[in-house]
């Protein structure tokens, strides 16, 4: 018998719908949200009304790609948490009311379990058990993946997450949000080896970033008294050192992780995964370590309901069904 599964995702500024058969993807469709990036970041109100707006369209477009109608449906997952408050209560609220009417089951997914299980929305997928370098906007870990609902933190950032780094150094360089996607592209004309930053020490497989924002802050207002033009001078430059600097820290932490477990399958996960320069990175160290490394698509490196469709496929094949009492939730545990 078929499994036909509606994913929702509406955790941030990403309002995304996608389709699953049988634990194949069959549409998956985002729409974002550009009201944000004259105010330099995601405003949770405005994110809020724009997911109530996009949200009834996109998961008609999705069923409309995939041939269903709602009638075909056998569950609907929806994003529960981590993320903004209001938005997934548009997700959530929502999905609960499309379930009830249709009589069937709801399924609440664990956003960054999510991510890291975007890896089994297409071939090759890791084998169990994998390490998995998870970094977003708003999360850095590393996590050991022992089964699909399986999952264990080994070290998380203390403070600042790495795509924040990324995007508050990009205000800094007076690149407009979102600036990690635009900082990766300028890095990509510059020497990495320009200027050096300071990397935290942080023991364990923990991270920090809040220092190395700090350190730039710094950095750029020593250059700056004597060159106001100095950043616009040397962006590309700029942008590949501080690149280099975070995805360094990312690997160090990654291969101290592999080292002590052993485990020898890798992943990353999350939108910063989509960096070129951690990827290329990624794949490196692969080489040099015998590992077998594991890329997400773009298209599932940032929100996306795909990878919240193949989570709460998962869940469905052990038939753990949430209520209707959940509740979104702004944190969530591990």
């Amino acid at each position: 018998m078929s499994v036909h599964i509606l994913g929702i995702e509406s955790s941030c500024d990403e309002t995304s719908a996608a389709v699953l058969i049988d634990g194949q993807i069959i549409s998956n469709n985002t729409v974002n949200q550009d009201v944000h990036a004259k105010y330099g970041g995601v405003v949770p109100e405005l994110a809020s009304r724009a997911h109530m707006a996009n949200i009834v369209p996109v998961v008609h477009d999705a069923l409309h790609t995939a041939g269903l109608l709602p009638a075909n449906l056998d569950a609907v997952a929806v994003t529960q948490g981590p993320g903004l408050l209001g938005a997934l209560m548009v997700g959530m609220s929502y999905a609960k009311g499309f379930a009830m009417s249709l009589g069937i089951p709801l399924l609440t997914v664990h956003h960054m379990h999510a991510h890291v299980l975007a890896h089994f929305i297409d071939k090759p997928v890791p084998r169990f058990p994998f390490l998995c370098l998870t970094v977003s906007g708003g999360h850095t870990q590393i996590v050991i993946v022992k089964d699909y609902l399986d999952m264990q933190v080994l070290g998380e950032t203390i403070d600042d997450a790495a795509g924040e780094a990324y995007d508050k150094t990009a205000k800094m360089f007076g690149i407009p949000y979102p600036g990690g996607p635009l900082i990766d592209r300028f890095a990509q004309q510059g020497n990495e080896n320009a200027y050096h930053f300071p990397e935290p020490r942080v023991p364990g497989y923990d991270f920090s970033f809040s220092g190395l924002k700090t350190s730039i802050l710094y950095f750029l207002q020593k250059m700056t008294a004597t060159d106001q033009d100095f950043v616009s001078k040397n962006k590309h430059d700029l942008c590949a050192s501080v690149q280099k600097t975070i995805n360094d820290i990312l690997i160090k932490k990654l291969k101290l992780a592999a080292r002590a477990t052993g485990i020898s399958e890798i992943a990353i996960a999350g939108g910063v995964s989509a960096n070129s320069g951690l990827r290329k990175k990624l794949s490196e160290e692969g080489e040099k370590n015998g590992w077998n490394t594991y890329i997400p698509k773009f298209a599932y490196c940032t929100d996306n309901a795909a990878m919240i469709a193949v989570s709460g496929y998962y869940k469905y094949l052990k038939n753990d069904f949430a209520t209707l009492n959940a509740k979104p939730l702004a944190r969530m545990p591990e």
